[in-house]
């Protein structure tokens, strides 16, 4: 015989934990697989032979008759085909043992010599008798069935999982008298019962007793059910029963009450009152209803249960990667409901895996099969849920068949106005393990809602509409003033949601599903469903093509909104939207729509993209609408940043964050609070970026939306790393790293972050990898400002290998300049001064200063530390090691007292013993001892970038006022600016600006 061998042993009765820890040590010096079970504490071998387990098992008894307690040990031994069946037999083999007692199985006693015949036993697993032998003689009978009386059905098929559930019940039955298992129909009820009664039969001296109630139709014959089962007299009624068992100690097990059961009630009440020492355990679709009765409702099969009994029953290879694929499938699909999964494990003679989860589509007609000795109600799944849908009445089968609609669950009022469901009709339906109550809510399990939409009539489905178009309508004034409330409120009924959408644009007039569509536009930027939205979104814009209404604009800004995070180039859906509002005179959704039309432009023309968002809240203000001042506000945020007009962007940062996230509106918080974060680390604050970075976060986590949560995570990995926190950064990023590699997902900065993290933990070769496809020529963003971004950092991880790095910075710079990106211009000129301080230390100083006055120009006074290291290494180069070492002590310093790391392509630089200089201390320092090459102090050539900018409007024609309203600063500031241009160039007024600005 092949197989494998099981050996298993433990101790009799309640052993300490460090008479189990010993007895692990003993197994562990045994040959064989040990294997690690979460739901035992006692050891589990597997060999490949009976006469290995034999030889183990006489080894194990040797050693343990050495040690405490060794004495109380059990061993049992059983040879099976697969693993799995054989431990758990073999476990019950053990159960049976006593003290100091090695018990074998037949098949594993035919297969070796000596074994003591012990005769037939019952395990309690529920099987069919079988004959045991020993190897240890005792002289205690063994601990099986036969030792209490008792008629408990035989069981064909092994008991699979249900391990919590059977200690759980065992805890209930010491404490209550009266305990229903409730269900619906082959969820496993009977199953759990007879073997919970199994495991605990030793408690009742006088028996435990089967009543099998399923094909009684009279009350009147409950007693008779009884009295045959347990071997009584029998007369009509119950009063010879009771005074037969009034002084038994027994458990009473009655099983399928549900179609008598108010004469079960009557009868138990009557069993308990008579007889104090009977206990009662039923199984009813519907509890009994009685005082003191203890309801266990059963649940489904855990999905690791689930496998483990499809696999048994349909002898399906398991580990095969297709295989355990389509298993999942089938379990999850059946809900975990034991007949269910056993009627479709009955095809595994005949079709695969895979073949049986493509025949779910009609599971109804795949889950029949004619087994025999299985009741008529158990050999479909349809005939099963039949059983408990026969019992309704007429009213309660309307409401069941109309529930029938709901997807996902739903809650009291929806069932009310759905099916006209009342609170009592719900609760008997609950009673009758065909509705699900949790948490508020309601459910039926798949299989069953199935089948009761198989038999719905009438305008459900309609109805079914009509309700959650009223809900979403109600809620959408929440999307405006608290998003976190109308998420609470729409998300639990996502699934129902989908179901009313898909029926409405499908009909032959689909306004009432386009204006769904409408209302639920922000549900799609939860869970990234962004690609399932924009579908809906589409779908109820292509209905009605030439619709020229408010309702096809609300549409455009729906599907603009969630393209924005998933297909923002496919459709131009903002700028027909924009068109259309403007064409409405709609100026609050024209404020939105200038939001998203500038966001179409943001990689391409970021003055064109302020300009827009300028109009917007021009619009919004005028309206009084914050939620639309708010969308474009935090673009300009963004492009504040970029511009590096940290002064301007930090007044606006504070209002603008405080109230997306104080209305709910998650998603752009969370950008504006990432775009705070780096402008913090660009500032000289970057342990504050790391707060903000959280907040950040921490704001975009409840939305579940993987591009919200991957974008400010990046954030976070990149400021943790800066500030010297690499492991945690490394952290931070690696569920989004597994998602990259194992479901493909795009994770939004994912190469950024990576690069920049590999960069500072000095794999430079990564750093250059991550960011590759992202800043080749012939790049997707090759025609944006992104690759502006990234190559400084792919240029100084070249540069750290020793390979030149020119073209990437030169090219970089480039683009700085044509999107007027300060931090990132500087950052090229101080990588391409470095470079070039061995051969041209003159080039190298005009470069490095240059990027110097950037920084001290837009207050970037975390890069101003790297530019004065630059400047250490040109003084050591030309021969200044003084000026050197004062200016990289200063750099030192400012490193420490900011909380800013220390990359690993950090110059090793000689340090001052002098006190150091403060960062403007050494700034200005740097300054003197170069000469006269810094900015002059006058002419063209002495003007800020800003400075440029405010000169050129002004030349142009525009007002202080439209300067500020274009460059998003006060007047006060515009004219601050023109007074610092007049001193400069040595002029009075616009007038004579303008003709200077000529000549």
């Amino acid at each position: 015989m092949g197989g494998v061998t099981v050996l298993t042993a433990s101790y009799a009765g309640a052993a300490s934990a460090p008479a189990y820890a010993r007895l692990a040590g003993l197994a562990a010096e045994l040959p064989g697989e040990q294997l690690v079970r979460r739901d035992a504490g006692w050891p589990v071998l597997v060999y490949a032979s009976a006469d290995e387990a034999i030889e183990a098992a006489e080894a194990l008894r040797e050693a343990a008759a050495l040690v405490p307690a060794g004495e109380l040990l059990r061993i049992a031994v059983h040879t099976g085909i697969a693993a799995g069946p054989a431990v758990r037999h073999a476990e019950q083999l053990l159960a049976i043992a006593n003290p100091g007692q090695t018990l074998l199985t037949a098949t594993t006693a035919a297969m070796v010599d000596g074994g003591i015949d012990l005769g037939v036993h019952r395990l309690q697993d529920l099987g069919s008798a079988e004959r045991i032998f020993e190897l240890t003689p005792t002289a205690e009978p063994l601990r099986s069935l036969d030792l209490v009386p008792n008629n408990l059905p035989v069981m064909f098929t092994s008991f699979v999982g249900r391990t919590t559930q059977v200690a759980a019940l065992r805890t209930q039955l010491a404490g209550s008298r009266l305990v229903t298992l409730t269900g619906p129909g082959g969820s496993g009820k009977t199953r759990l019962a007879a073997q919970t009664a199994a495991q605990l039969a030793e408690r009742w001296t006088d028996g435990v007793w089967w009543v099998d109630l399923s094909a009684v139709t009279d009350s009147a014959q409950i007693p008779e059910a009884v009295a045959g089962a347990v071997g009584l007299l029998v007369e009509p009624g119950d009063r010879l029963l009771i005074g037969q068992l009034r002084h038994r100690q027994a458990l009473i097990c009655l099983d399928n009450c549900e179609q008598i059961v108010d004469g079960v009630a009557e009868f138990v009440t009557a069993l308990q009152t008579g007889c104090p020492e009977l206990t009662i355990l039923a199984t009813s679709r519907e509890p009994l209803d009685l005082p003191g009765e203890a309801v266990w409702r059963v649940p489904a099969l855990s999905p690791d249960e689930a496998r483990t009994l499809f696999l048994e029953r349909s002898d399906a290879p398991a580990g095969a990667p297709e295989v355990e694929r389509a298993v999942r499938a089938i379990c999850e699909r059946l809900d975990g409901i034991p007949l269910a999964l056993e009627l479709a494990a009955a095809w595994g003679r005949t079709l695969t895996p895979t073949q049986i989860e493509a025949g779910l589509e009609d599971r109804f007609g795949l889950l029949t099969k004619n087994v025999r000795g299985v009741a008529a109600r158990q050999r479909t799944l349809a005939a099963s849920i039949d059983w408990s849908y026969d019992l309704l009445d007429e009213d309660d089968r309307q409401v069941f068949r109309r529930l029938g609609v709901f997807a996902g669950g739903f809650t009291l009022a929806a069932a009310a106005a759905v099916s006209g469901a009342v609170p009592s009709v719900l609760a008997r339906l609950v009673d009758k393990s065909l509705v699900v109550a949790e948490d508020g809510r309601y459910r039926l399990l798949e299989t069953i809602r199935e089948y009761a939409a198989a038999r719905q009539t009438g305008d459900v489905r309609d109805r079914h509409l009509d309700h959650y178009l009223r809900v979403a309508e109600d809620a959408e004034p929440l999307l405006d003033s608290d998003r976190d409330a109308w998420r609470t409120l729409i998300e639990p009924d996502r699934e129902n949601f989908r179901t009313a959408l898909e029926h409405g644009l499908a009909a032959d007039d689909p306004d009432r599903g386009r204006r769904l569509a409408a209302a639920l536009r922000w549900l799609w930027n939860l869970q990234a469903t962004g690609t399932e939205g924009i579908g809906y979104l589409r779908r109820a814009i292509d209905r009605a093509p030439d619709d020229r209404t408010v309702l096809q604009a609300r549409l455009y800004y729906g599907y603009a909104t969630v393209a924005d995070t998933v297909d923002p180039f496919g459709y131009d859906a903002a700028g027909r939207g924009l068109d259309l509002a403007t064409e409405l005179g709609d100026d609050r959704l024209r404020s939105l729509f200038l939001a998203m039309v500038a966001v179409g432009e943001f990689f391409t023309d970021l003055q064109k993209a302020w300009d827009l968002t300028v109009e917007g809240v021009r619009l919004a203000d005028r309206i009084g609408n914050e939620h639309a001042r708010n969308a474009n506000v935090g673009l300009q945020c963004v492009l504040l940043a970029l511009w590096d007009r940290h002064e301007d962007l930090h007044p606006l940062l504070d209002r603008a964050a405080a109230g997306l996230i104080s209305s709910g509106e998650r998603g752009i918080a969370s950008t504006v609070l990432t775009t705070w974060s780096e402008s913090l680390m660009s500032t000289g604050q970057p342990l504050k970026a790391v707060e903000l970075a959280e907040r950040a976060l921490a704001a975009a986590e409840p939305l579940a939306d993987f591009h919200r949560v991957g974008s400010a995570r990046a954030q976070l990995a990149s400021v943790l790393v800066r500030v010297g926190r690499a492991d945690e950064a490394r952290a931070l990023m690696r569920p989004l790293l597994e998602l990259a590699e194992t479901a493909g997902s795009v994770v939004p900065n994912l190469g950024q972050v990576m690069s920049v993290i590999s960069l500072w933990t000095g794999e430079y070769d990564a750093a250059v990898e991550w960011l590759a496809r992202e800043t080749a020529p012939d790049s997707p963003l090759a025609g944006t400002f992104a690759p502006a971004m990234l190559l400084p950092t792919v240029a100084a991880a070249q540069r750290a290998l020793g390979q030149d790095a020119t073209d990437l910075l030169e090219r970089a710079a480039d683009l700085a300049r044509s999107y007027n990106l300060p931090r990132i211009l500087a950052e090229a000129l101080d990588q391409l001064g470095r470079s070039a301080i061995a051969e041209q230390p003159d080039k190298a100083a005009e470069l490095i200063h240059e990027a110097l006055t950037i920084r001290v120009d837009h207050g970037l006074r975390t890069y101003v530390i790297d530019s004065l290291e630059s400047l250490a290494l040109l003084a050591n180069h030309t021969n200044r090691p003084a000026d050197g070492a004062r200016l990289a002590r200063a750099a030192a310093a400012a490193r420490e007292q900011i909380g800013l790391g220390v990359p690993a392509d950090h110059p090793e630089l000689p340090l001052s013993d002098e006190a150091a200089l403060t960062v403007d201390e050494a700034v200005a320092y740097a300054r003197r001892t170069r000469g006269t090459r810094g900015r002059p102090s006058s002419g063209w050539a002495s003007l800020t970038p800003t400075e440029e900018q405010v000169v050129a409007l002004a030349v142009e024609g525009l007002s202080n006022p439209e300067i500020g309203e274009r460059l998003f600063m006060s007047r006060g500031t515009v004219k601050t600016h023109l007074a610092h241009v007049y001193t400069k160039l040595g002029v009075a007024n616009r007038t004579e600006l303008a003709s200077l600005r000529k000549a």
